[in-house]
């Protein structure tokens, strides 16, 4: 959805003033005009866009008449895009493009099994290809990727996967989280780089990376430390969709591969030492 003449709803939070129309004639050529509402082309000018989601077509009806009576409304149709994310639908679930490849990658030393179909390589990298047209940014993505097409590996394939995000319409509500870390990994300064991705069953809804703000000892309280921070995620998007009405599991599962990280969080004695005495 989109509201037509946002600008009319929006105020202005500093003063701001303009020179005087062209055919407004004054005796004193040294008056401006001061705002009193936003207008196209200002840095706060606003502009509204809404995603309505849902699975009861009715009450999304519903809803959408609503905002119409309050403010003029378009119905922009369905989710196609937004922010910078594409969306694509299947009768399996919805693709969303946003994800670029990863940095560091090894991709051209690759010597994994060999696709026994390329041809499905093929026409994927050949969609991304396609797909640049509109979305620049996966330039330097699909560049790479159309390097192997003759002889495409699982590696590449999993790669040019990782550039179209599947969300899956088969999904059992339940929140699984996956934290992992490169300790010292900054060689500027250091600092570990530590990310996360949340699921909310086969789908990635959340996800994170981040290089720390202090240099850590040791990887395991990078690790520590990190679980910390996807907890806090884990927190709070139960309740932001038990809100939308798509979740009603009363439970969520971390996953951390590090052993000792996991030692510590069970001992409430090495959590003060870790948090307090570094």
């Amino acid at each position: 959805m989109d509201v037509n003449n946002a600008i009319l709803h929006g105020d202005l939070n500093e003063e701001v003033y303009m020179k005087l129309p062209p055919g407004f004639s004054s005796s004193d050529q040294t008056k401006v005009c001061k705002l009193k509402k936003s207008l196209y082309g200002l840095k706060q000018a606003p502009r509204y866009d809404l995603i309505i989601a849902g699975n009861d077509v009715d009450a999304i009806d519903k809803l959408k008449q609503y905002l119409s009576s309050c403010f003029h409304m378009k119905d922009l149709g369905l989710f196609k895009y937004f922010l910078g994310n594409e969306a694509a639908r299947g009768t399996e679930g919805i693709f969303l493009s946003l994800v670029p490849i990863e940095q560091n990658h090894r991709l051209a030393l690759a010597d994994g099994t060999l696709m026994a179909d390329p041809e499905r390589y093929r026409r994927l990298v050949g969609r991304l290809i396609y797909l640049t047209i509109t979305r620049p940014e996966l330039y330097y993505s699909v560049h790479v990727l159309a390097q192997f097409m003759q002889n495409p590996r699982m590696d590449h394939w999993e790669a040019a996967l990782r550039v179209a995000f599947f969300l899956s319409s088969d999904s059992d509500l339940r929140l699984l989280a996956y934290c992992d870390s490169d300790w010292a990994s900054c060689p500027l300064n250091r600092r570990s780089l530590a990310g996360y991705v949340v699921l909310l069953g086969k789908s990635p809804i959340s996800w994170k990376t981040k290089k720390q703000h202090t240099i850590s000892r040791s990887s395991t309280e990078v690790e520590y430390r990190f679980m910390t921070t996807t907890t806090c995620e884990l927190k709070w998007l139960p309740r932001l969709l038990q809100f939308l009405g798509v979740f009603d599991e009363d439970f969520t599962c971390l996953y951390c591969d590090s052993q000792a990280a996991l030692h510590i969080e069970v001992n409430h004695t090495l959590i003060q030492d870790l948090l307090y005495n570094v």
